[in-house]
Parts: structure tokens; C-alpha cells; sequence
């Protein structure tokens, strides 16, 4: 029994050491850069919206809330999936951070996202995530469920970058994130 509180114990620290599980805008690691996908409004709060990184699923939430995620500086494609698809080009430098707007777009069966950068050019935005971010922690898709979906979802997300690829890349406007877009930290603070 007290090897197993202890093991608890453990558990909880490192969870609240993690900046992960921390809310409030955190720098990334050494040579990453961190996207922050924030979802400001509550309407459509009941529908998920999952997002991806190329080829790969990198989690979903609905509502209210926001996702943090650390990747590869350079050029990256993100996207998220609804009932639409929504890309985003970036190219992202390491020790960047990022923020990304969800928009809830009225759709015909369910809600459609959309995703806005967000820069120092968009205080009301900026404002709008600062306050979520620094009220909350964000949502983590478990790395298990990562995996699965990624086995699930194989096939869907193929298709899907083959259409942008052949079809949306040209046929469509996306939003770009470029470097200069990143956002001190120090201006993230409260």
C-alpha cells in the first residue's frame, strides 16, 4: 500500500510539473515551436473538432477550450476536420509560439471550423485566447488515443491531403502562419 501512494504521489507531481497539464501560455521546449488552437466561443459547444499535422491526427476537443501542441519548426500544414476542412499553412520558428483562433462556422448538419491566425495586429483576439489560456488548462488527447485514431484514420486522412493537394490547395484562400507572427511570451503574461 505505500508503494502504491507513493507511486500516486509521483504521478501528481509530475503532472503538475509538466507544463502541459499547466495553464497559462508556456514556452516551448529547446528547438520546437508550440501552436496554441484555441476555441473562444462556446456556440456549437457540443461538436468536436479534431486537428491534424499532415499525415498525422494530433488530438480533438469541443467547446470551450484550447489544445497545445509542440512540433518541428519550418513548414508545417495543419488542418482540422468537421463537418468541412479547414487547412493552415505555417512556417514556424523554434522557440515560437503560436496562437490559432477555432472559429464555429454555421454549417448544414453540424458546426464548421475554421482557424485565424492570431498576431500582436489582432488585440481583441489576442485578448480573447490570453483569457481562456491563462484560465485554464488545455485539453490533452491521450497519446493512446492518438495512436488509435491514427490507425483508424488512415485511409481519411490520405484522401483527404490527396483532395487538398489536387483540388483546395489552389482552389481556396488559406490562412498562413509566417515567423514574424510568433508572440513574446512575456506579452502572453497577465
Amino acid at each position: 500500500m505505500k508503494k502504491f501512494s507513493i507511486f500516486v504521489t509521483m504521478l501528481l507531481l509530475a503532472a503538475f510539473a509538466n507544463p502541459v497539464f499547466s495553464q497559462g501560455f508556456q514556452a516551448p521546449s529547446p528547438g520546437k515551436a508550440v501552436v496554441y488552437f484555441v476555441r473562444v466561443s462556446g456556440w456549437g459547444s457540443g461538436v468536436t473538432f479534431e486537428f491534424f499535422l499532415g499525415d498525422k491526427y494530433i488530438g480533438a476537443f469541443k467547446g470551450k477550450n484550447y489544445m497545445r501542441y509542440e512540433c518541428d519548426p519550418g513548414e508545417n500544414l495543419f488542418w482540422a476536420s468537421s463537418e468541412n476542412k479547414e487547412f493552415l499553412t505555417a512556417d514556424l520558428k523554434a522557440g515560437g509560439i503560436y496562437i490559432v483562433i477555432v472559429d464555429v462556422i454555421e454549417g448544414f448538419w453540424k458546426a464548421h471550423v475554421g482557424l485565424t491566425p492570431v498576431d500582436e495586429t489582432k488585440p481583441d483576439l489576442l485578448e480573447r485566447a490570453k483569457a481562456l489560456v491563462n484560465k485554464k488548462p488545455p485539453v490533452v488527447t491521450p497519446q493512446a488515443k492518438i495512436e488509435k485514431m491514427n490507425n483508424k484514420l488512415k485511409k481519411f486522412i490520405s484522401e483527404e491531403l490527396s483532395h487538398y493537394e489536387q483540388v483546395t490547395k489552389n482552389k481556396y484562400n488559406f490562412h498562413h502562419i509566417s515567423p514574424e507572427m510568433a508572440i513574446p511570451l512575456e506579452k502572453l503574461k497577465d
